[in-house]
């Protein structure tokens, strides 16, 4: 009996011991809740929305209550290693699936909306040319159409990471690389790449590929106005603006809308001036005697010898080729 008694008394005081610590959070959570609110909201304000019932019904009630916790970065993590799992076994349906699901639990990164897009737009493509015999057995038609259906998907969903990245000029850059290697639709691009140049930050590339854009897409005009605009903004000494190639294509527009000298951008320090023959004695006409080679300010200096300043393609330096297989991540 008096073991039975002093167990009972044991649960007794258990029991208290826990009603009295749920008591105390209870009204401590209550004289908390006025200061609480505030401040939870401001944390929320932050922080991009979870919709927990699309999560719960992928992951289950034991990591959503993780995510609320404070572990969406460790879980979204671990969801890319499975993804990249189902990437490497070229599983379309699953690996969009989980690229659908990462985003959803931690789209902060972007980094995984980034190498999502890319999945959909250059390597989900090529899974499904391999299963049908490759690119080189499939009439033109079907293989443009196989590319501009998977790059839709790729901008859709990169079109989603806007919502979180507003401000970020890495979302219409990435629809605008689609637009020129999967649909080979410069005007598409140029319209992205407006948007990319508008953005602060933007890379000084991208300057120089919209240019290349409105110019491929029948708009030298406005390419030249921009480039032109454009020019004297550009600092000398950055290496990235690209100064002399941003200069030398100026002087390439200026010949192919075949403007006159009173028009073209007046002749700059870096240019290198056409040299100057002196006539010969012989009524002006050269005979044969070798014409001077000394570069002289004296005569025109509307044309830019192009050997003098390496040319830069923007295929191999400003944008990437995408036209493999299977996209690097």
């Amino acid at each position: 009996m008096p073991l039975i008694k002093a167990k009972d008394n044991w649960w007794w005081r258990r029991a208290r011991v826990f009603g009295l610590s749920a008591l105390s959070l209870f009204v401590l959570g209550l004289a908390l809740s006025p200061v609480e609110r505030p401040i939870w909201d401001e944390v929320k304000a932050t922080q991009p929305e979870l919709n927990l019932r699309e999560v719960e019904g992928a992951l289950g009630q034991g990591l959503v209550i993780g995510l609320i916790g404070g572990f969406r970065a460790i879980i979204a993590d671990f969801l890319f290693i499975k993804t990249n799992t189902y990437w490497e076994n070229k599983d379309r349906p699953n690996t969009e699936a989980m690229l659908n699901l990462v985003t959803a639990v931690d789209p902060r990164p972007m980094f995984f909306w980034l190498n999502g897009a890319r999945m959909m737009a250059y390597d989900m493509p090529a899974w499904e040319a391999q299963e049908m015999g490759g690119y080189a057995n499939l009439p033109p038609a079907v293989e443009k159409n196989l590319k501009a259906r998977y790059a839709e998907l790729g901008m859709n969903f990169i079109d989603k990471a806007g919502s979180f990245h507003p401000n970020d000029y890495r979302v219409p850059l990435e629809k605008a690389q689609i637009s020129i290697n999967r649909l080979e639709d410069p005007a598409q691009a140029a319209k992205y790449y407006k948007e990319v140049v508008a953005m602060p930050d933007s890379p000084y590339y991208a300057d120089r590929i919209y240019a290349e854009m409105l110019k491929r897409s029948g708009h030298q005009q406005e390419a030249y106005d921009y480039l032109r605009a454009l020019y004297p903004t550009l600092p000398r000494d950055n290496a990235m603006a690209a100064t002399n190639v941003v200069l030398e294509r100026i002087r390439e527009l200026e010949d192919e809308l075949d403007l006159p000298p009173i028009q073209r951008l007046p002749t700059q320090d870096t240019e290198v001036r056409p040299a100057f023959t002196a006539p010969s004695e012989n009524n002006g006409f050269n005979l044969g005697g070798s014409q001077s080679k000394e570069k002289t300010n004296v005569g025109p200096s509307y044309g830019l010898p192009t050997q003098d300043f390496p040319q830069e393609s923007d295929s191999e330096h400003d944008h990437h080729d995408h036209e493999h297989d299977e996209h690097s991540h």
